[in-house]
Formats: C-alpha cells, sequence, structure tokens
C-alpha cells in the first residue's frame, strides 16, 4: 500500500510538472524602432535574444510579439496597438517608447500622459500583473555619428529628462525597470555598438540589452 501510494504521488506530482513545462511562455514586445531591431538581423533585436536567453535556462518562450515600427511616437505606438485588436494576455510585456517625441520636439508632459496610458495598457496585456512588465530607458542616439551636427549635449538632457518620468511611472505603477541608457552612450567611444546607418544600435549591443532585460524577465516568470 505504500509503494503503491508513493508511485501515485510522483505519478501526479510529474505530470503536474510536465504539464507545466509543456506551457509556452508568450511575450508581448511594445515600442519603436530600437524594439524591431532597425539595421539589424531580426534574431539580433533585443526581445528575440531576450527569448533565446530564458529557453537557455530551460524556459520554453514563445516568438515574440511585437508591436513597433521605426519613427512611431507614443501616439503612433497606441495606434499601432489599437490596429492589432489584442484580445489575450501575455506572460511577459515590455515598452520601450519616447525617442521619436524627443527627437519631434515634443513636451515632456505630453510624453508623461501618453507613456502612463501606454504603460497601464501594457499592464492589462500582462493580465494586470505589474510584475510581469518591464520598462526599458530610452537610448541616447546624439552620441551616434548621425547626430554629428547636432547638439549632443541637448539631446543627452532632453534624453535623461524622458527617461527621468518613464521610470517615476513605472516606479509609480510598480513594473521593473531596465536602463539601457548607459549602453548607447559607450558608442561614443565604441563603434561596434552602432548599426551600419550609424544610428540604430547594432546586435552586438542589444545583446548586452538582453543580458540586462533576461534576468527581470525571469524574476516575472517565477
Amino acid at each position: 500500500m505504500l509503494v503503491l501510494m508513493l508511485f501515485c504521488c510522483t505519478f501526479f506530482c510529474n505530470n503536474k510538472i510536465a504539464d507545466t513545462s509543456m506551457t509556452p511562455i508568450t511575450y508581448l514586445a511594445l515600442g519603436d524602432s530600437y524594439t524591431i531591431g532597425e539595421q539589424v538581423a531580426y534574431p539580433e533585436c533585443f526581445p528575440v535574444q531576450a527569448a533565446v536567453l530564458l529557453r537557455e535556462k530551460g524556459y520554453q518562450v514563445d516568438k515574440p510579439v511585437i508591436i513597433a515600427t521605426t519613427g512611431w511616437t507614443t501616439d503612433e505606438l497606441s495606434a499601432g496597438i489599437a490596429a492589432a485588436h489584442i484580445t489575450h494576455t501575455y506572460d511577459i510585456v515590455t515598452l520601450l517608447i519616447g525617442v521619436n517625441n524627443q527627437y519631434r520636439g515634443r513636451s515632456v508632459e505630453e510624453y508623461r500622459q501618453e507613456f502612463t496610458t501606454l504603460l497601464q495598457q501594457a499592464i492589462a496585456f500582462a493580465g494586470h500583473r505589474p510584475a510581469h512588465v518591464v520598462v526599458l530607458s530610452i537610448p541616447d542616439w546624439g552620441v551616434t555619428p548621425f547626430a554629428a551636427d547636432r547638439d549632443r549635449e541637448q539631446i543627452a538632457r532632453e534624453i535623461d529628462a524622458y527617461n527621468a518620468v518613464n521610470k517615476a511611472i513605472a516606479v509609480e505603477q510598480q513594473v521593473q525597470y531596465v536602463d539601457i541608457t548607459p549602453f548607447t552612450r559607450e558608442a561614443s567611444k565604441d563603434l561596434s555598438l552602432v548599426a551600419p546607418d550609424g544610428l540604430h544600435p547594432s546586435g552586438k549591443d542589444y545583446h548586452r540589452w538582453a543580458l540586462a532585460l533576461e534576468p527581470r524577465l525571469e524574476q516575472a516568470l517565477r
């Protein structure tokens, strides 16, 4: 009888673990050119690299669903989300948006309002679980060759102002935050971190983002 009970316990417990491990993890990435990986191959964009890192840790992760387009501002991402007609939730969600607001000279206050709405949507897409959402900071494009004739210090100040806003909102909404801006600023001395267009990050830099992001995603999944 004792042996039978142990067998049954082991059988059902193992089946439960197997069923859990067979459930694919879903990942929604919201953003702009930095999310789709403008100028790099698809496998090099940071959502895909982060998913690969999770798989290496033993997680079964579906191909990331990416809603992002080069040049999108906060309001354009909102329109893109509406057009996507999302009807289900995701296990993990990332949000990186705002560089084009800064580039077009839009106000920080406008960004604050629209980013708040986007983050609340991201939380809803994560099944109203704030811990399953990660905000990434805005990269500093002012250090790239593309910005050689621009006021680099002004760009840095404005990027910092935007990032202060998105970080404060992330803290307020109790979501996780990853500051990748310092990585991007190293491009001023290392052009291998820049894509061929002289503006966007290279796959090498995106890999560093993914390495910083993966532990936050794993924390959410635990």
